[in-house]
């Protein structure tokens, strides 16, 4: 009994033999829920993208700072009227199952996401290349995609105007290959343990869900040597409190984001493990426009007045969060300062009074406007929305709070729920504004999720695409996003900080304001 309990015994991460000898490496890692999908091409959350960093790795790919460095890919060269990307694929590329990684697996990969069959959310992230929106339409043939293998380790990209952030976007889980013998052999099932083909440093050895997803390192992955960590299991904690506790008890050695009501104990206790950092996101509340009561812009616009901003990121996220009155956040590559909501600097009271004029002014009665405030699981979501419910109360609205579990939350908001305000959040997968902006074009029924239409915001949207000139193209988005805070479809309240909570016996953990950490680059001391 003695020494099967050391033989699972595990301290800071590593698992001890029989006599104590080191031998695996483990790496528990809290996630902040479970994925809805495995097919990295249906994914829309972080929380998947930090999952699938670890199980792919595309043509580029995120070093440990956030820096666009070489995957699949191990060169590639650029047009000079930057239309077309070729990459020469490195020899050594391999999928877990030991098949070589091709150009073509590229190829199918690029074709299937772009199939309306396919449904993926995500798809519009490769519009840039060429015939790609109109494959999604099913205008066109997935054979007329802007993408071709030369040969095996040669892929050729073309683009439909050049695109800035085209390799950063490229690092994103939609540029990642697939396995199309499995995909095609297994259909849907494709991602089940023991089915999947993956060919990033980790590949998936059991999904339990409620309780963790196992990775096991890719023993032939290209640089599989100076991969230290053995194994990697993802596990979800929508109760930010629960992994707090796990990580004091040495159970996590990161958790992925912070109960903000224990921000003060965490500062106080944690030291240095406690990282915060600024993210290039905006936390923000659609709003379903198609509904009668929520239809005129100015109720829109009367509730966003009434949002005591610098109380929420101060007082229910602790200082973790930015008040908020844009939707492109400060800082974000590519663009000119963002425009701003007109009464950003106006005292709370009077912003109040001009919101309960605004109503009188759109017909509604005071008192007489009762809505739904939605969230997904998770205290600092949900003290969020009890602080708007008291603030609408100033101006005569009531509300109802509801909460949904985090696993089904994200597809009821994209398959059109049927809800009045909801919560959302928005991280940049590129540090370019159009990534915040495509989000409301009409089309986007992925990510639009107040079904918000607005043909001149899509027409703006269509000139930046093909404008070539930066900061032309940046006064174009600019003209958008002033649309957008107009309407208001949706109201921005906070823009993001990272929290995570990482062991000091965690290295390579680097803060960056993209927020992303493959285990790859990890290790953890014995």
């Amino acid at each position: 009994m003695k020494a099967a309990l050391l033989s699972t015994a595990l301290v800071a991460g590593w698992t001890l033999t029989v006599g104590g000898a080191l031998a695996e490496v483990v790496y528990n890692r809290g996630n902040d829920t479970d994925p809805t999908t495995l097919d990295h091409q249906k994914t829309s959350t972080v929380a998947e993208g930090n999952i699938m960093r670890d199980l792919y790795e595309g043509l580029v790919v995120q070093d440990a700072k956030a820096a666009v460095v070489p995957g699949v890919a191990e060169s590639w060269t650029v047009s000079d009227d930057g239309l077309v990307y070729t990459f020469k694929l490195r020899a050594d590329a391999k999928w877990s199952n030991g098949d070589p990684i091709t150009a073509g697996d590229f190829v199918f990969a690029y074709q299937r996401i772009q199939k309306p069959e396919t449904a993926a959310p995500y798809a519009n992230m490769l519009f840039p290349m060429v015939n790609a929106e109109a494959i999604n339409k099913g205008e066109k043939q997935p054979s007329e995609l802007g993408v071709k293998a030369v040969d095996d380790h040669t892929l050729e990209i073309t683009l439909n105007a050049p695109t800035p952030y085209f390799l950063e976007l490229l690092t994103h889980q939609t540029g990642y290959p697939l396995h199309q013998a499995s995909v095609e052999k297994f259909g849907e099932e494709f991602t089940r343990p023991g089915n999947m083909v993956t060919n990033g440093a980790y590949m998936l050895e059991s999904f339990t869900p409620n309780d963790k997803i196992a990775m096991r390192k890719n023993p032939q992955f290209h640089d599989a040597a100076n991969v230290k960590i053995d194994v990697v299991n993802f596990i979800p904690f929508e109760d930010r409190a629960t992994c707090l506790r796990r990580f004091e008890a040495g159970e996590v050695q990161s958790c992925s984001d912070l109960d903000n009501q224990q921000m003060d104990y965490m500062k106080a206790n944690l030291g240095d493990q406690l990282r915060i950092a600024p993210y290039l996101g905006t936390y923000y509340l659609p709003v379903k426009v198609k509904k009668e009561k929520l239809a005129d812009p100015r109720v829109r616009q009367a509730i966003s007045m009434a949002i005591d901003r610098d109380f929420l990121a101060n007082q229910i996220w602790r200082g973790s969060m930015l008040p908020a009155w844009s939707f492109v956040p400060p800082g974000i590559g590519n663009y000119t300062e963002s425009p701003v909501l007109p009464y950003a600097k106006d005292d709370l009271l009077d912003r109040e009074d001009a919101a309960k004029a605004l109503l009188k002014e759109a017909g509604v009665a005071d008192g007489s406007l009762s809505i739904e405030l939605r969230h997904n699981t998770g205290e600092n979501h949900k003290n969020t929305m009890t602080a708007l419910s008291d603030m609408l109360k100033n101006i005569g609205i009531s509300s109802t709070i509801v909460e949904m579990e985090g696993t089904g939350y994200f597809d009821y908001m994209k398959q059109d729920g049927d809800f009045d305000i909801t919560r959302a959040g928005w991280i940049g997968d590129y540090s370019d504004p159009q990534n915040f902006l495509f989000l409301f074009e009409s089309q986007n029924l992925g990510f639009n999720y107040p079904r918000w239409v607005n043909p001149e915001y899509d027409a703006l949207m269509k000139k930046a695409a093909v404008t070539n000139n930066i900061e032309e193209r940046a006064g174009i988005l600019k003209q958008a996003e002033e649309i957008l805070l107009k309407e208001l479809p949706i109201i921005p309240i906070m823009y993001y900080s990272s929290g995570s909570l990482v062991s000091d016996k965690l290295k390579g953990w680097e803060d960056n304001v993209m927020n992303v950490h493959g285990s790859r680059w990890l290790s953890i001391e014995p």
